[in-house]
């Protein structure tokens, strides 16, 4: 596979149309290696070897949209010192635009120690390999057609900024159709629309919109995090 040296920003992957720059992040890293997938999950590690202003990063021509990625980081595993690095572990990069799926908790131990529940468990680093527990990262295309859709562009003292929560806000309106409240679907729709432009609202603004963990225990009963 042939690798260029990128760019140190912007962090995250970036798809020009030929290739993508990687660029992670990492002031204590000794080592980083990118780890992509194919379709059928089968890992290529590639070297970053690159570093400039912590970040590390790579330009790998013909990777584009669609694929899926991870990183495994070698440092110190000194906990005393904050310093928890463990290549066993597949990790998620904090930059990625878009994420596969969730936590398969059942696949094996993601945490980087062993959960013994003893107060220094986090002390002993655990040694399994949890690539088939963690959901991949994937490369997208940042493009889109807004056709001809144009800003407001209210004056700014004309504007009432409205935060709201998807899911809750949507699952509360009684006239929002059953089976889209809870998306963001339900809130482009015209009740929603109705609503907020009746409260004099020009701007919504999302409560924190970004993948998130439901913890295990939520997991194995079938619930997950609102």
């Amino acid at each position: 596979m042939e690798v260029w040296p990128g760019k140190p920003f912007p962090l995250g992957p970036t798809w020009d149309g030929n290739g993508t720059n990687f660029s992670l992040f990492s002031e204590n890293a000794e080592r980083v290696e990118l780890c992509l997938f194919d379709a059928e999950d089968n890992e290529t590690r590639v070297e970053q070897s690159e570093r400039e202003a912590f970040n590390w990063h790579c330009y790998i021509p013909g990777i584009g949209p669609g694929q899926r990625y991870g990183y495994r980081v070698y440092g110190a595993y000194d906990p005393v010192s904050g310093h928890r690095f463990n290549p066993h572990k597949l990790l998620i990069d904090p930059y990625a635009k878009a994420i596969e799926g969730p936590i398969d908790w059942d696949a094996g131990n993601v945490l980087p120690y062993v959960p013994s529940g003893a107060d220094d468990a986090d002390l002993h680093m655990d040694g399994q390999d949890d690539v088939r527990a963690i959901p991949k990262c994937v490369v997208v295309d940042p493009g889109f057609d807004w056709e001809n859709d144009r800003p407001p562009q209210h004056p700014w003292n004309e504007i009432s900024i409205y935060e709201v929560h998807v899911k809750g806000f949507t699952k509360r309106h009684p006239d929002v159709r059953e089976d889209i409240r809870g998306t963001y679907a339900g809130l482009a729709s015209e009740p929603s629309l109705e609503y907020l432009q009746a409260l004099g609202v020009t701007a919504v603004e999302l409560l924190p919109v970004h993948t998130f963990v439901s913890d295990a225990f939520l997991a194995q009963r079938g619930l997950r995090n609102y």
